[in-house]
């Protein structure tokens, strides 16, 4: 089954709600790798609490290796959370429509 862009936005949202609780003096961000021996996408949501250790939930998974079909993802998801995102592995790569390079942050 070829899941689209909305499908994986949603299934995203959805299980990014399910943890972000807004605890105060805790830090909620999304991290994106780009795992270029599998080709897949993976998407975590890293939660860091005050004196206590990080932890990392993973989100979804996305086989579409293809950085159009990414780049819309994350255009969807800003649209609905104002959730920090990282980006880890994906070095001097720049988004192919908006012609951004790909930051960390």
């Amino acid at each position: 089954m070829i899941e689209t862009s909305e499908q994986a936005t949603k299934l995203i949202l959805e299980r990014l709600q399910k943890d972000f609780l807004r605890k105060s003096r805790t830090i909620y961000q999304m991290l994106i790798v780009r795992d270029r021996f599998s080709q897949t996408f993976n998407f975590f949501l890293e939660i860091k609490p005050k004196n206590h250790r990080e932890k990392s939930i993973p989100l979804h998974t996305i086989e579409n290796y293809d950085l159009s079909y990414l780049e819309q993802i994350i255009r969807d998801l800003q649209k609905q959370t104002q959730i920090t995102m990282q980006f880890r592995g994906f070095q001097e790569l720049v988004w192919p429509e908006s012609q951004n390079r790909i930051s960390k942050g």
